[in-house]
């Protein structure tokens, strides 16, 4: 995923920062509970496409 679209990114919904998970190729927005999929290093920023992430991800959430 390029680190120039990483660092412009943020989430459609609240405008808020959002962290790119590697492992799961997903942009990950910790304020509104949502991971984005990221598909052929396009992220996917729509909200009917994002997943709700769960409570232990919620605290596992970088700082």
């Amino acid at each position: 995923m390029d680190k120039k679209l990483l660092t412009i990114l943020a989430c459609p919904l609240c405008k808020g920062k959002v962290h790119y998970d590697q492992e799961k190729q997903e942009i990950i927005c910790y304020g509104d509970g949502l991971a984005f999929p990221v598909r052929d290093e396009i992220p996917v920023m729509l909200e009917n496409e994002a997943r709700q992430i769960s409570l232990e991800e919620k605290e596992k959430r970088p700082r």
